[in-house]
């Protein structure tokens, strides 16, 4: 069974859970695609990596979701906005985007193996607190762009400010009927002047 990035769900809200991700380390790469693409033009470069394309030619595990965002040239309305980071609203045109395998848990990125494709890099993520919209079925523009939307609004109902853009994750391969993918709207949130109770996930 593929292995999960870890989190500890702080609160359920209606719409959304308020999740806890510690710190994480990341093998990520910036292509220029559409929304819809990204993923696929990502992919291989990713996985040969984590399959021993790096300079141990050490084998690591697959870790789901496949996070995909925008990347880091690219501008994002501030309408409270993986691992992709949401889209240009209704851009068809493509687009830098970064796509991002999570690493197992416990890798630091100094212990990581170096990837031989220079293109693709280890990077650590910090910690952070985030609000997480689950659904399932297809993992489309359209719908990220729907999803995004209603989990910007319930923020706002919650009182809740968003920081930086949303992220986009995979948890499911291709093959796998798209009726039963799970996939994630993910938004990192500030801290609440209240600290919350954590809940255990």
């Amino acid at each position: 069974m593929t292995e999960q990035q870890p989190y500890e769900l702080v609160r359920r809200y209606a719409h959304f859970e308020l999740r806890r991700y510690p710190a994480h380390v990341v093998a990520e790469i910036q292509v220029n695609a559409t929304f819809d693409r990204a993923g696929n033009a990502a992919f291989r470069h990713l996985f040969n990596y984590i399959t021993g394309s790096n300079t141990a030619q050490q084998k690591l595990a697959m870790t789901a979701p496949v996070i995909q965002e925008l990347g880091p040239s690219q501008k994002l309305a501030m309408t409270a906005p993986v691992l992709q980071s949401g889209p240009l609203p209704g851009s068809k045109d493509p687009a830098d985007f970064v796509v991002a395998f999570v690493l197992p848990a416990g890798l630091t990125a100094e212990a990581a193996p170096v990837p031989a494709n220079p293109d693709v890099k280890v990077r650590a993520i910090p910690g952070s607190l985030a609000a997480a919209l689950r659904f399932t079925g297809s993992g489309s523009e359209a719908a990220f762009e729907r999803h995004n939307t209603g989990l910007q609004a319930a923020l706002v109902v919650a009182g809740l400010t968003a920081v930086g853009p949303p992220r986009f994750a995979r948890f499911d391969p291709p093959f796998k009927p798209w009726l039963l993918r799970h996939n994630e709207v993910v938004q990192d949130v500030q801290e609440p002047v209240t600290p919350l109770a954590e809940s255990g996930r």
